[in-house]
């Protein structure tokens, strides 16, 4: 464990701890001027070394608002946001470490834990209130997801691997409670209890039901013609899960009911493309990340092209749609109020190493949201 942004030892609790001088990327200061924060928001501060694969804001059970990233230079960084006169800030807390790049990060339900995925092949434990990480789960190959389930019965971690399978692990067993073998490998999943949905390589979507013990539920074609990129599980009216958001590769969403009541209320649409050039082309770019948000049921997605969109796919419409910033978008997400949006800036290699920039920082950004994603009045 390595402190970061302002001290070295490390402390007990990561709750009340002390903190580093806080960093503001409100009104009046220099780094507004430059162009890599177009959308003059919130900086967070000490933003990782190296492409951010993973962000999560904490759960509804902590009274403050703590984010979690997870990136390419193998570490998992924390930081407390608070809000301010100025509107907001970061306080970096602490990290920790594996040994390859950190692919996703995931909250237990009451705050205290956050677990990580990566490319080392395994899944570790982080105790936020003795600061200790542990390792809970083993792959044989790259680990791309993890989630939390919370059950009436039972606890556990689900792990996505490159290695075809899907694993639920119970924290304090070295063994997995159950795996099931998948026909690719895991690019891309959500859970919202009772439901899990695992979108593998090759287009194929699972959808897994939770209660008493994870089982296949359902097989469902991508309905999109190209790669899954990323997903996220919407709710119904009753705040049950009721269907997911399919991202892919080539510039377009897919609005998925797992069982719908009519089959039109399953639709895609496009974005994060450009209006294309003088001889007709467009450029299209990857949908990098998508989220809901947690009051109003309205959807953020992320691009390659370096910006963020607001949709309301229940009037089919879009919100809005931010400037376009210097680099690519690669994760987002909601606090758990859904008053902040926040999204990761750097390099998601669509365009291979040639593009790459080393003189490039990463950034993550807050920006207040919570008006912007109301949805739109029914004419």
């Amino acid at each position: 464990m390595s402190g970061f942004g302002g001290f070295g030892a490390a402390p007990t609790s990561l709750f009340g701890s002390p903190s580093s001088q806080p960093t503001f990327g409100g009104f009046g200061s220099s780094n507004l001027i430059q162009n890599h924060n177009p959308m003059k928001d919130f900086e967070v501060a000490n933003s990782p070394d190296d492409s951010i694969a993973a962000l999560e804001f904490s759960p509804p059970a902590l009274p403050q608002n703590y984010l979690i990233s997870g990136s390419w230079d193998n570490q998992i960084r924390c930081w407390e946001i608070q809000q301010v006169q100025q509107g907001w800030q970061s306080i970096a807390k602490a990290q920790q470490s594996h040994q390859g790049p950190v692919l996703d990060v995931a909250w237990s339900d009451d705050g205290t834990r956050v677990f990580s995925a990566s490319c080392d092949k395994t899944v570790k434990m982080w105790d936020l209130n003795s600061n200790q990480s542990i390792q809970i789960a083993q792959h044989d190959d790259a680990v791309k997801t993890v989630h939390w389930i919370k059950a009436p019965n039972y606890q556990c971690v689900m792990s996505g691997s490159w290695d075809k399978t899907l694993k639920f692990w119970d924290t304090r067993s070295p063994q997995p409670m159950a795996s099931i073998p998948l026909t690719e490998r895991v690019y891309c999943a959500d859970v919202i209890y009772p439901m899990a949905v695992v979108g593998i390589a090759g287009r194929g979507i699972i959808v897994y039901q939770l209660e008493n013990q994870p089982s296949e539920f359902k097989r469902i074609e991508s309905p999109l013609k190209y790669q899954n990129r990323c997903l996220s599980i919407f709710l119904d009216k009753k705040q049950a899960p009721s269907g997911f958001a399919l991202g892919s590769v080539e510039g377009r969403v897919a609005i998925q009911y797992v069982s719908p009541t009519n089959p039109k209320d399953n639709f895609t649409f496009k974005c994060h493309r450009s209006n294309g050039t003088p001889n007709g082309f467009q450029d299209i770019f990857a949908v990098n990340d998508i989220a809901f948000h947690p009051q109003h049921g309205t959807l953020a997605t992320v691009g390659s092209d370096g910006k963020f969109s607001f949709w309301d796919k229940d009037a089919r419409t879009k919100l809005k749609t931010s400037e376009q910033l210097e680099q690519p978008i690669t994760r987002c997400c909601f606090s758990a109020k859904g008053e902040l949006f926040a999204y990761a800036v750097s390099y998601d290699w669509s365009k291979g190493h040639e593009f790459y920039s080393p003189q490039k920082k990463n950034h993550i950004f807050l920006h207040p949201c919570f008006e912007e994603l109301k949805p739109r009045p029914k004419t």
